[in-house]
This record gives structure tokens, C-alpha cells and sequence, in this order.
């Protein structure tokens, strides 16, 4: 694994690479601008699929966190397509949050029609709190995530209500051209008449940046509830 010389602020969780860039690749960039320290964690490697490779795959995935300019990025071997909410896997992935102790963690929304998407989020919540414990031999200090907030990634023709949406507008192009990087999945084999799977990436953002009286956007979801100290972060909201 990469070595840290500093802990990360925030963790994307994908199940497969492409899942980061597609949900929160606009979060990303406009934190890591801000001064944060930004990384993504791919479950599995995504393949089989009908153009791609394990090696295609890893080359665009460099490409696309070259796009990025993440801090920090890995991939937790686990298979694609069967992944499970293991033992194993649950030990793996909190000892990955007790040696980056990152302060927010980016997972999958909850409710979703592929089982690899469900499985990755049941697999977080339950490393996050397994990543606290004491009196155990996993690697690392105890170390418990303090927030942890859903993208959407999903597959269902549902429209969920976000608890917030990040702006990111200035970081759409970023986004886009991350989601590029993945040729096997969004060009190759793919009818390149409107619309694309690319046109789908920028207008759900442009949707959500209009919910928001902004220019583009990313939803995320909540389960538990947000302090906020100042409204003054809040004030230039315009409809």
C-alpha cells in the first residue's frame, strides 16, 4: 500500500473503478483545490466486462487519478461481480481506515439493483465501526471515521432526496474528462449518438447544480445528522 505521510481528509469507497469519477469526481477535485487531502479506494477491479481487461483497466484508472490529482489512491483486490460483506473483507477494509484515518468517508448509496453496490456499502458501515476497536491485531491505531455520507451510484430508476448537494461547478470538466479515461466502459462498443453514457454524467450534474441554483453538482445522502455552526456558508444559495 502507498505510505501516508499525512492522514487523509477524505475517502472516496468504490466498488469498481469508474464508480468514483461517475459520483463524487467533481467532490473530489474541488476538495483536493481547497487544501484537502483526497483518496479513492476501488473494492475490486471491476472486470469482467465486454471491452475491458484487469490491464486496460489499471491504465485507465491511473489516467483517470492523474485527472484527479488524488493523493492517495489503491485497490482492494476483492472480486468483481461476487463481492461479499465477508469476514475477511470487513478486516481488510478497516485496517485500510485505521492507516489513512480519513475524516469523512464517500460510500455507495444503500439501496441499489447491483448486488456489488449494496454489498460495498454494508461493507463499509461495518469496517468503519470495526476500525475503532481496541484489543485487536488488525494493523494500526483504532481509529473511527467521524462521518460518513452516500453518493449516488445507482442503477435503479429512482430519484432519491439528497441530504446535500456539493457544488461543482468549477470542477466539471475535471469530472468529465476522469470519466473519459474510461474508455472501455463509456466509448469502445458504444454508440456515440446522443445520448452517451458521458451526456448522461454531465446532465445529471447540470440537474443537480439547477436543484441548487448552481451550474453543476453532486448529491449525497445522510443517515445521521450534520453539525453545522454558521449559516454563512449557506447564504449565496440563489434559485
Amino acid at each position: 500500500m502507498q505510505s501516508l505521510e499525512h492522514s487523509l481528509d477524505i475517502l472516496a469507497i468504490a466498488p469498481h473503478p469508474d464508480d468514483a469519477e461517475i459520483s463524487v469526481g467533481g467532490t473530489l477535485v474541488t476538495c483536493r483545490r481547497q487544501g484537502l487531502r483526497v483518496g479513492v479506494l476501488d473494492l475490486t477491479n471491476g472486470e469482467p466486462t465486454p471491452h475491458g481487461s484487469p490491464e486496460i483497466r489499471a491504465r485507465e484508472t491511473a489516467a483517470a487519478t492523474k485527472v484527479l490529482q488524488l493523493d492517495w489512491r489503491q485497490n482492494l483486490g476483492l472480486p468483481n461481480r461476487t463481492l461479499e460483506h465477508t469476514l475477511a473483507a470487513r478486516r481488510q477494509l478497516a485496517t485500510i481506515f485505521r492507516l489513512t484515518r480519513p475524516r469523512i468517508l464517500l460510500a455507495p448509496y444503500w439501496e441499489d439493483s447491483h448486488p456489488d453496490h449494496v454489498a460495498a456499502t454494508s461493507l463499509i458501515e461495518a469496517a468503519r465501526f470495526w476500525s475503532k476497536l481496541s484489543r485487536t491485531d488488525m494493523p494500526g491505531e483504532p481509529f473511527h471515521p467521524p462521518q460518513i455520507f452516500y453518493y449516488f451510484s445507482i442503477h435503479l430508476r429512482v430519484h432519491p432526496q439528497p441530504a446535500f448537494v456539493f457544488d461543482i461547478s468549477d470542477s466539471i470538466e475535471e469530472k468529465l474528462a476522469s470519466a473519459r479515461c474510461y474508455e472501455s466502459q463509456f466509448i469502445t462498443g458504444r454508440s456515440q449518438e446522443f445520448p452517451t453514457p458521458l451526456d448522461d454524467i454531465r446532465d445529471r450534474a447540470r440537474y443537480w447544480g439547477w436543484s441548487i441554483g448552481s451550474k453543476f453538482g453532486e448529491p449525497f445522502a445522510n443517515r445521521e445528522s450534520v453539525r453545522i455552526g454558521s449559516f454563512k456558508t449557506m447564504m449565496d444559495f440563489k434559485h
